[in-house]
């Protein structure tokens, strides 16, 4: 029947971009993460987005709530994730939904890094926030397989260089899932089509669902490392 039939279109779907996406990921990894933290025309970087918020909310906590709730928005907007994925004109072409979504991950995860004083420039920190992009049930599944040493939280503590090829090793983790997130939500829609939903769709429900899962995971996984100033009026003297 048809659920059988998009169990196995999902299946081939995900392994097909799964067969396809290690020989690309390490590059792809790299440049998202470049992309995510930068920006380029019509995506401000993560510091941008972050301090905008911190200059909104005077309060590093309510930042990143209220950055995680812009992602959610956005993942949630028709045509947005697509868009952005054809904006990003990445050297490395990855459909655009996948690109759009791993966009606003890697973004989302950098500015809450940023936000709790990291330094996205440090290999550490962004190997972290590439982690982090694969939630917290994808990474508790790749360290219980031994692919991961450890949590976020945990490749942050950790002193010396990382390990040789470190990033690429979790690029090729991170695309896979998102990959198959996507191929396997495109089937979903098939068969939930009749539901009226509002905003983005099925689609967009669900991605906004996992960016504010991965949000959350973030807040936890990335502690106050130090305060960041705000430019803040300076006070009158008495």
């Amino acid at each position: 029947g048809m659920s059988v039939r998009k169990t196995i279109t999902t299946k081939a779907a995900g392994a097909a971009a799964s067969a396809a996406a290690p020989v690309a990921a390490p590059l792809v990894g790299r440049q998202l993460l470049d992309r995510a933290v930068e920006g380029f025309p019509g995506f401000p970087g993560a510091r941008e987005v972050a301090r905008k918020h911190l200059e909104r909310k005077r309060d590093v906590d309510a930042a990143v709530r209220s950055v995680t709730d812009l992602h959610v928005r956005l993942a949630g907007a028709q045509g947005f994730v697509t868009n952005l994925g054809g904006l990003a004109m990445l050297p490395l072409t990855l459909p655009a939904n996948i690109t759009g979504l791993a966009l606003l991950h890697a973004r989302q995860v950098a500015a809450i890094a940023h936000l709790r004083g990291h330094d996205l420039d440090s290999p550490r920190v962004r190997a972290a926030v590439l982690v982090a992009v694969l939630g917290r049930n994808g990474v508790e599944e790749a360290i219980s397989r031994r692919l991961l040493p450890g949590s976020p939280y945990e490749i942050l503590g950790g002193t010396g260089p990382l390990p040789e090829g470190f990033l690429d090793k979790v690029s090729r983790l991170v695309l896979p899932p998102l990959t198959q997130h996507v191929t396997g939500k495109r089937a979903a829609l098939v068969v939930t089509r009749r539901i009226p939903v509002i905003g983005g769709g099925v689609g967009g429900a669900i991605d906004a669902l996992t960016l504010h899962g991965v949000g959350r995971f973030a807040a936890e996984e990335f502690p106050v490392r130090m305060l960041v100033e705000i430019d803040a009026p300076p006070t009158a003297e008495p």
